[in-house]
């Protein structure tokens, strides 16, 4: 295997983005339908990860009522250079208390059967806000107990009480991101650290091996193949079940910059190996998000 970012491969990166982005990126003009449910998300005063990080899948999404809900503000304790979501290390405000309340209804109002929950990092608070994650998965399932629930959980610091806080609450999904390999941590997430997060997995697993858990990747950042085969490899082994690879796309000219444009040739072949591995679901696409097809994905692994 070869490393990915040559000198070839910027050249044609140049021209790419010159000209814009691939074909394949191209989506469709927000509809009415996904218009007036980002207008009742709003209203309620809920944030999604779906709108704070920019995401391009933001119409289909929305339109489909698969966006995923971000708890905890919309202010991030770290730095991650790919990330657009709002970053400061200042005092934030406290957990909104009604928050989970707010959430329930909407995912009542919008008839969403497979409810995803995120948040943004808040090493500011003692337990990371694990009780608010709880507290969300009590109050939808206070409006409806049929309702599968997916968090995403930030590392908590490698808390084991936190992570303890959120497996009780019995989610049927629980993912964590380790979101690139582990050579681009110290740029990429310095605040992070690659062997804790694969700990999460692990720990998630520990404490309930019948919870799915999950992870994903960005790629394009300039990792090798055979970097991204050993972290999928770390992830097996943490007990991962549900892997999913897409294409970074930078935020803005302030963020990290895209190194490669990767072809869903090769991602489909990403995903080949991946199942071959062992991951028991794989969502490999150039616009595949860590919350893309979320039920899809779980009713796989759980197939």
């Amino acid at each position: 295997m070869k490393n990915s970012c040559n000198q070839k491969t910027s050249a044609q990166n140049y021209e790419t983005f010159r000209n814009g982005l691939p074909d394949w990126f191209k989506q469709e003009i927000p509809t009415s339908e996904c218009l007036e449910n980002a207008r009742k998300i709003d209203s309620a005063k809920i944030n999604t990860v779906c709108v704070e990080a920019k995401c391009p899948n933001f119409s289909l999404c929305f339109k489909q009522r698969k966006l995923t809900f971000m708890i905890l503000g919309s202010t991030c304790t770290r730095s991650c250079k790919f990330c657009a979501v709002s970053k400061s290390k200042n005092r934030l405000a406290k957990p909104d208390k009604f928050e989970p309340q707010r959430i329930a209804r909407s995912v009542l109002d919008l008839q969403i059967t497979y409810a995803v929950i995120t948040s943004v990092s808040r090493d500011d608070l003692d337990d990371g806000g694990a009780e608010q994650f709880l507290r969300t998965i009590e109050a939808i399932r206070g409006f409806n107990p049929a309702v599968l629930i997916e968090i995403l959980i930030p590392d908590f610091q490698g808390k084991t009480a936190s992570l303890k806080t959120v497996s009780e609450a019995r989610p049927e999904v629980i993912g964590h991101n380790i979101e690139t390999v582990s050579r681009l941590y110290p740029v990429l997430r310095p605040e992070a650290d690659y062997r804790r997060s694969l700990e999460v997995l692990r720990g998630l697993k520990k404490l309930n091996s019948s919870i799915v858990t999950k992870s994903s990747l960005m790629l394009g950042l300039s990792e090798t193949e055979e970097e991204l085969l050993c972290a999928l490899k770390d992830l097996r082994a943490s007990g991962c079940d549900i892997l999913t690879l897409g294409q970074y796309l930078s935020p803005s000219v302030n963020h990290e910059p895209v190194r490669e444009f990767i072809s869903p040739k090769k991602f489909l072949a990403y995903r080949q190996i991946a199942l071959s591995i062992g991951f028991k679901s794989v969502l490999s696409a150039p616009l595949v998000r860590s919350s893309f097809e979320a039920e899809q994905a779980y009713m796989q692994a759980c197939s």
